[in-house]
């Protein structure tokens, strides 16, 4: 069952990678993305708000969730796992980016977290990555004693070439944007700086002028006489 949510997933979805040109490793390749779920989603996180997901997961199954706050605020969220019996299995606060792995203790349906509770007025955006499974081998003959064809090997070695490609794709990507959102936020505030200083500039030189026109400036006096 896919991951159920109320956000639709952002413009770093995950992308599969491209199959060998041969029938029997398309028909495997697809075999094996149904076999293992990865979800990676990113999404708008307003303040005071928590969102969740949920995953039916299969009793034995090995799951990582990996997140990472892109922008807004401290770049931190809060996050928290459960399982099906509502026992918690991660809870951390204010954390940046973080990964934990784990085996599902039973059958049913495992809920995760997001909260920015904590937060008054920014919102954040949030990836995460959650992956149900592990990946079966690609060709049948990679779990017995028997060699490999020159083809074959071809083949497994290109898809775990592309599945590190992918990897560093979505980790650049993501450092990418939260740096962007960085320079963006520090261009700002050395613009709103750049403006105060000319205020201040301007209003001191105003008053310097006033003042040195007060030093030059003629007084008169006027004397009064007072008869006996």
């Amino acid at each position: 069952m896919p991951l159920r949510g109320s956000r639709a997933a952002g413009p770093w979805g995950r992308l599969l990678p491209a199959p060998p040109p041969s029938s029997s490793s398309l028909l495997l390749l697809a075999l094996a993305a149904c076999a293992a779920r990865a979800s990676e989603i990113t999404f708008e996180l307003p303040d005071n708000a928590k969102q969740c997901f949920y995953e039916e997961i299969a009793q034995g199954t090995k799951c990582t969730l990996e997140f990472q706050v892109i922008t807004g605020g401290h770049y931190d969220v809060d996050c928290r796992l459960e399982d099906p019996d509502g026992i918690v299995l991660y809870k951390e606060m204010k954390k940046q980016y973080d990964s934990f792995t784990f085996t599902a203790s039973r059958n049913g349906t495992y809920k995760f977290c997001f909260s920015n509770e904590f937060s008054t007025f920014t919102h954040k955006t949030v990836y995460f990555d959650f992956q149900v499974g592990e990946d079966p081998p690609l060709f049948p003959s990679e779990n017995r004693v028997t060699a490999l064809t020159q083809m074959e090997s071809a083949c497994v070695s290109i898809h775990e070439a592309l599945k590190s490609v992918i990897d560093y794709q979505t980790h650049f990507r993501l450092r990418e944007a939260q740096g962007r959102s960085r320079a963006e936020d520090l261009n700002t505030r050395v613009a709103y700086w750049s403006i105060g200083e000319a205020i201040i500039l301007l209003v001191v030189s105003i008053g310097q002028v006033f003042l040195l026109k007060s030093f030059f400036s003629d007084k008169r006096t006027t004397t009064t006489r007072v008869g006996s």
